[in-house]
């Protein structure tokens, strides 16, 4: 996932464009892209989306940011979006394993209502200071967390942190690295909004490749070309992409839905990446 291109959920014109182009994964954003009074328009054309063909066949992650999960929007979300072409929920404003739990336990319960049989893997975002301190701990509260994804808008702003000084970011990232490590999950680098800024965005795509981040978010389509260049695959990466696709073809014709590959476990969110970065090593070819 060496780019997450965010798309509004109140922008359905948008979505099969974002599907169609160069991003190894699409986050559908209910949350902070979408104004109070277009939540439940926005709902409605994420779910939609995530039920059809074209998300359920892509080669590509869909996840879904969710509101946050003490907000009155977060259980109608779940209602909506908790569906089988959903490959992760990013979830905001997170800052306690306890926090997490109730949270797991509403995607739980929305589960068994939409017959997802598959559990659905939760990307969470890292944007407090509380958070921040905890981050190994909620990362390590319940299996389905996958990933931790940086904030550093909302973790640098509210207490005047300078962005622009790489010693800072350096800091919030080796800080959450080291968190994602500790709980034996993946670490996501977040937005970064200046949008004529490409130098500065690639500063931070490298920052974080150096530090073992698998990629970086896109709050525009212009900025995935950089995150792919910053996050390109190596020939290894390919090759075990490449074994993981030969198995799952193996593992399909024996009716499994998880197999093993190179003494790893490897399930849907796997497969997705790897077909992902074939297809991008495809086209790029």
């Amino acid at each position: 996932m060496r780019s997450k291109l965010f798309v509004p959920g109140a922008r359905p014109e948008l979505f099969a464009k974002a599907l169609a182009g160069e991003a190894d994964a699409l986050s559908l954003d209910l949350e902070d892209a979408v104004a109070e009074e277009r939540k439940a328009e926005a709902r409605a054309a994420v779910a939609d989306f995530v039920a059809g063909d074209a998300a359920m066949q892509a080669a590509k992650l869909i996840i879904v940011r969710t509101n946050a999960p003490d907000s009155p929007h977060f259980a109608p979300d779940l209602a909506a979006v908790v569906r089988p072409g959903v490959t992760l929920l990013n979830l905001p404003k997170v800052e306690s394993p306890q926090a997490l739990l109730a949270a797991v336990a509403a995607i739980e319960a929305a589960e068994r209502t939409n017959g997802v049989t598959h559990p659905i893997g939760l990307l969470v975002n890292i944007e407090t200071p509380r958070a921040l301190a905890g981050a190994a701990q909620i990362a390590a509260a319940h299996p389905r967390v996958a990933g931790l994804q940086l904030g550093l808008g909302d973790l640098f702003e509210p207490y005047g942190i300078d962005r622009a000084d790489p010693r800072n970011v350096h800091a919030a990232m080796f800080a959450l690295r080291m968190a994602a490590a500790q709980a034996g999950v993946f670490a996501m680098d977040g937005a970064f909004a200046m949008l004529d800024d490409d130098e500065g965005y690639s500063e931070e795509a490298h920052m974080a490749r150096r530090l073992g981040f698998i990629g970086k978010t896109c709050v525009h389509p212009r900025q995935v070309a950089l995150a792919n260049a910053a996050f390109a695959a190596s020939e290894a990466e390919l090759a075990m992409a490449r074994r993981i696709v030969e198995a799952a073809q193996a593992a399909q014709a024996r009716s499994r839905g998880a197999f093993v590959v190179d003494g790893r476990m490897i399930d849907l969110p796997f497969l997705k990446r790897a077909q992902a970065l074939l297809a991008t090593a495809h086209r790029a070819d």
